[in-house]
């Protein structure tokens, strides 16, 4: 049966499955068969047009990523091979596949409960982000119930997060009744609500660095697709910094300019049409909650790569991957070297963007600083995730030790609750669900003030104190 599902859902993908997803959300909630059809074709089709955009431009720009980490001449023994070989590796595992049917089970009770406001089920795919967890705990402490726990709880932490984000995330990346649910980029917004006041109180607030107002201050230089093409070229010139009097480098180095505006113009117009899916559910649940006069908001979680071609959230992460090469190089005890999740960190940046309302010199400081502490993560559970890599095939890349994931493992805060749970100590363990059931409870309690509290702050991005709940796209 194990198999069966995860065959199914490898066949058909996420631009099939939350289709289907979708329009028997609509049907559940009475939208006429024709809009349902068309909501989840929109959706279908937004997905496959995010997946086209990313597979045209990630060959392009992973060639003068390596280049760059290439000619910095780091030797680290803990290789970075991605999020896509460690969902592979998540998936192989025996603790993997059990969970990923208590998964389907987990996440569809507690929303039909009512316990979260969050339809995680649509997003199943990212469901290996705690599989990796509890498999390296069943590997180390031969403990199946613990491992299963571990990946329990860390999805209720995940969930309880996204619920947190999930109205801000919305707004922002104007997605009606939309969240992104992945563990390993949500994580961060947690640093980002820690520090933001912070920030505030040096004056980053004031400081107009996002797409709207660049765009204010440089004309048409501003414009989303000229940053794109200043931003490509940028990073071409630092993969190739050492042949620069080479024309072959110059053609690398504008064919790269010019992918990164295409993805900066492109990529709104079919997140236009993806959110075109999701109106007639948010009209249809609008109406259902005054007709029953209950209130209930709940989000539909969808893939990431649904904000990966903001402005603000590609401007950020493409910065982000210069500085955390850098960074890989001078931090004292760090034996990890970030490749290959390089590209994944405008996914990582987005609960960062949203909380900033796209203050990009916010998202730098806190990608900089929480990135940095995810190098230590990745660095401490690498032999752990190794030993796990090879038992199910992985190869070691020419000159690595051992093998990570700067995007999946790089995760302080969820990495401590694993650590918890591999010391195998009642006492640390209980803390972590006693930490889960404080905070559930009290966001719950003042889950309006919250939501209101994080509007306020966007707002001041912008150069506004409002006095009241504000809205910001």
């Amino acid at each position: 049966m194990l198999e069966t599902l995860k065959s199914v859902f490898d066949t058909f993908g996420s631009a099939v499955f939350v289709p289907v997803m979708i329009f028997v959300v609509a049907k559940v909630l009475k939208v006429k068969t024709q809009k349902a059809f068309l909501s989840g074709l929109y959706a279908g089709v937004g997905l496959m047009g995010f997946t086209l955009i990313l597979n045209s431009y990630t060959p392009i720009i992973s060639e003068v990523v390596q280049q760059m980490v290439d000619q910095t001449g780091i030797n680290l023994p803990s290789f970075d091979v991605g999020w896509q070989a460690t969902a592979l590796v998540a998936y192989s595992t025996e603790a993997g596949m059990i969970y990923l049917v208590i998964a389907l089970v987990l996440q569809s009770v507690l929303f039909l409960a009512k316990w979260t406001n969050v339809f995680q089920p649509s997003d199943l795919w990212n469901n290996y982000s705690y599989m990796v967890w509890g498999s390296m705990v069943y590997l180390a402490t031969g403990n199946m119930v613990l491992a299963i726990v571990l990946m329990c709880l860390l999805n209720m932490y995940s969930l309880l997060l996204a619920e947190m984000l999930a109205r801000r995330w919305s707004t922002y990346y104007n997605y009606p009744n939309c969240t992104i649910i992945a563990m390993h980029n949500i994580e961060p917004g947690i640093f980002a609500l820690i520090m933001d006041p912070i920030w505030n109180m040096l004056g980053l607030h004031k400081v107009r660095m996002n797409p709207q107002g660049l765009q204010k201050k440089l004309g048409f230089l501003g414009e989303p697709i000229s940053l794109g093409l200043f931003l490509g070229l940028f990073l071409g010139i630092l993969g190739n910094f050492s042949q620069l009097t080479s024309l072959d480098s110059w053609g690398q180095i504008t064919q790269v300019g010019i992918a990164t505006s295409a993805v900066m113009a492109i990529f709104p117009k079919v997140a236009g049409i993806f959110a075109q899916a999701f109106n007639p559910i948010s009209q249809a649940a609008s109406k259902n909650v005054r007709g029953n006069n209950k209130e209930r908001e709940w989000f539909l979680g969808v893939n990431d790569a649904t904000g990966y071609g903001e402005p603000a959230t590609l401007i950020s992460g493409i910065i982000l991957i210069s500085i955390m090469v850098a960074l890989a190089m001078i931090l004292p005890g760090n034996e990890t070297l970030p490749v290959v999740d390089l590209l994944a960190i405008p996914y990582m940046v987005q609960a960062l963007v949203c909380l900033t309302n796209g203050n990009i010199a916010k998202t730098i400081l806190n990608g900089t600083i929480w990135f940095s502490l995810g190098l230590y993560m990745c660095t401490y559970t690498a032999p752990m995730f190794t030993e796990i890599a090879q038992t199910v095939g992985v190869t070691l890349p020419a000159g690595a030790l051992m093998v990570t994931s700067f995007n999946i493992l790089g995760k302080p805060i969820f990495g401590l609750i694993f650590l918890a749970f591999l010391s195998q100590n009642p006492i640390l363990i209980g803390l972590t669900i006693v930490v889960y059931f404080v905070l559930y409870f009290l966001f719950r309690k003042n889950k309006e003030a919250f939501y209101s509290y994080l509007e306020r702050s966007a707002a001041k991005n912008n150069g506004e104190e409002p006095t009241g709940e504000t809205k910001v796209a």
